[in-house]
């Protein structure tokens, strides 16, 4: 029995995998590459250059490495690239690069993303991330591992959402987000820490009293970003999830969410 729909129209240049699934009118475009174990449902359209690795489930009427509408882009061979045991539900869009950035859009690993979520060109994803329900990305921004974007957030571009954050439902966000910092709001705005994600990942009691500690240094002691940057320095040398805040925060070219 062949695990690809005779429905389903294969570019010869596409690459894939003997144990491939495609489901019924299916297009998978040129310069297509598909991991071993991968499943794609029916209707989707797989453009090139795309890499899709290994273990990956591809919902129905997902749009998967179209041209950017970006009006810079014109028609340069920018890339995709996904990575393993990553789900894909339905409707999802994701753009390829353009040459003024990266040339390529990233999905690292182990990804949920959920019904009519976009991500735009050039934007990188990590690893562990849930992206629920019509969340978008704009061009360009970066996605921590472990981050969740609630159902309906807005990302402007250039916008780096760090690792173990949690953006809540219908937030628009404009700046930067910490590593494991919760914002809410139309503009967001920050809550709190990601506490309950960080005891579902198994991290101490110890370590999230530390972040609590840095938290409050950065966001309710009146300091510049400056001042509190070197208030946090002896906590970051003893705790490295202190670093990793620490490290968010300075790297902010957009500013962070307040």
């Amino acid at each position: 029995m062949s695990l690809i729909d005779p429905r389903a129209i294969i570019d010869p240049t596409a690459t894939l995998a003997p144990d491939v699934r495609i489901g019924p009118w299916t297009l998978i475009g040129p310069n297509v590459h598909i991991g071993e174990g991968t499943e794609i449902g029916p209707h989707v359209i797989v453009k090139g250059p795309t890499w899709i690795g290994r273990h990956n489930k591809i919902f129905q009427f997902s749009t998967i490495g179209e041209d950017t509408p970006d009006l810079k882009y014109k028609g340069e061979p920018t890339r995709l690239v996904i990575g393993d045991h990553n789900v894909i539900r339905e409707g999802v869009t994701i753009h390829r690069g353009t040459v003024q950035d990266r040339s390529e859009t990233t999905i690292a690993d182990h990804n949920l993303i959920m019904a009519y979520v976009h991500i735009g060109h050039d934007s990188v994803v990590g690893s562990h991330c849930i992206l629920i329900n019509n969340a978008s990305l704009a061009g360009h921004v970066h996605v921590g591992d472990w981050a969740i974007l609630s159902g309906y957030t807005l990302i402007h571009q250039h916008c780096q959402i760090g690792a173990h954050s949690f953006v809540g439902m219908g937030s628009g966000v404009s700046k930067d987000v910490p590593a494991f910092v919760t914002v809410l709001g139309s503009p967001a705005q920050a809550r709190s820490m990601n506490f309950e994600g960080m005891r579902r990942r198994g991290f101490s009691s110890e370590v999230m009293n530390a972040l609590r500690r840095a938290y409050k240094v950065v966001y309710r002691q009146g300091l510049t970003v400056e001042q509190a940057l070197v208030e946090l320095e002896e906590a970051a040398k003893q705790f490295p999830e202190v670093a990793i805040f620490r490290d968010s925060v300075r790297a902010s070219t957009r500013g962070i969410t307040r």
